[in-house]
């Protein structure tokens, strides 16, 4: 049986003047405000790139750290963002930026292992769109 997680949204108006909140089960969001300038402007609040990229940041260093793991490395931290692009409509690229301390590893086998992660992350799955990846290991 899968995991499942509940989020939801309400949005009252019109698209560009109306507003709306978003609220996670967990009560992480908790009727969080969201709107057309929190995501096409500069307005206070979050929006729905913004969320995407915090949960393939996350779900990408949780994968790495298991990856890593499974090749016998002890990750001491990754660090990890997510820069989402919404062009026309569509989220078309996002652009994954991990930085991995961690003893015993290549160049070569990190960008393997980087790699994996990237291919195999959940959230990564998700996309219809172009996932690019920038992994230094320091």
């Amino acid at each position: 049986m899968g995991i499942t997680r509940k989020a939801s949204a309400r949005w009252t108006g019109t698209g560009k003047e109306g507003n709306g909140t978003m609220s996670t089960h967990s009560g992480v969001l908790n009727n969080t405000q969201y709107s057309y300038n929190t995501r096409f402007a500069d307005g206070i609040g979050t929006n729905p790139e913004e969320l995407i990229g915090a949960a393939h940041a996350g779900c990408f260093s949780m994968k790495l750290a298991f990856v890593l793991v499974g090749a016998g490395i002890t990750p001491e931290s990754i660090d990890t963002s997510a820069e989402v692009i919404l062009d026309s409509g569509a989220i078309t690229t996002i652009n994954l930026s991990t930085k991995v301390k961690a003893s015993g590893l290549t160049a070569e086998k990190f960008a393997e292992l980087a790699a994996d992660a990237k291919a195999n992350c959940p959230v990564s799955k998700l996309f219809n769109a172009t996932i690019n990846l920038e992994a230094a290991l320091v």
